[in-house]
């Protein structure tokens, strides 16, 4: 393999630098005079090595001010089954949720068919807000079977759904089915994101599955684009 070009090589340094948090989302990073002694490269260099993240949006060039680090989407990596907090706990993150909505109905039709039970049995319905630190990042409403969690609590929907399920239910979850649409927010979404109704943002519809093929949940999750990514990886059939 090609060995990279040395901005390429200092740009992929900084990037761990910003990872690791050495360098801070909203700092500003050092000087290019720092920065041409700390890693021990020309001007010309640095300079590349600065342009490509700020033309990758990992860095923000302000006039007169300097460069600062970019907050940076976290890669929803659709393929992999994980939690809300375990998406962002690279980033050094703190989560927490905020239920706004916890009862018990009677599953309406489209619901019973995706939880392949009947329609009009019980089922939870919980309402959550999902912060990354102070801010809402997404809204979760969830569905889930009340004969498979009769102890399902208020106080578990704060914490982690996964965590419950796997840890104390002692259940596995295997695998999710998942679309992905985007929408213009409904006016109680865009006011608990705290975004304009006017904004696009996306929604992502998904059944979870037991290991043994039962569905334990039919969730709707709304989440606002700037905070997000979506990174597929598509393979060409041959043969």
């Amino acid at each position: 393999m090609a060995r990279l070009p040395m901005y390429r090589q200092i740009a992929d340094a900084i990037r761990k630098k910003i990872s690791s948090g050495e360098y801070k989302v909203g700092e500003a990073l050092p000087t290019e005079a720092q920065l041409r002694e700390a890693f021990s490269v020309s001007r010309v260099t640095v300079r590349q090595a600065i342009k490509l993240l700020v033309e990758n949006e990992e860095l923000e060039s302000v006039q007169g001010s300097g460069t600062y680090v970019k907050a940076n989407k976290v890669n929803y990596d659709i393929y992999q089954q994980s939690s809300f907090s375990e998406k962002w706990e690279h980033l050094n993150k703190v989560t927490h949720s905020d239920v706004v909505a916890f009862e018990i109905q009677r599953a309406a039709l489209h619901i019973a068919e995706h939880l392949n039970i009947r329609e009009g049995e019980r089922v939870y319905f919980v309402k959550r807000v999902r912060y990354i630190d102070d801010t809402p990042i997404t809204v979760e409403e969830t569905w889930m079977p009340t004969n498979l969690f009769p102890d399902l609590t208020y106080q578990v929907m704060q914490g982690s759904k996964y965590d419950y399920i796997e840890n104390q239910k002692q259940l596995v979850i295997d695998r999710s089915e998942q679309e992905i649409i985007p929408i213009l927010p409904p006016k109680d979404i865009a006011e608990l994101l705290k975004i304009d109704a006017a904004t696009p943002i996306i929604e992502k519809r998904t059944i979870g599955y037991l290991e043994d093929a039962t569905v334990f949940e039919y969730s709707r999750n709304y989440t606002s684009p700037t905070e997000y990514k979506f990174t597929l990886v598509a393979k060409r059939k041959h043969g």
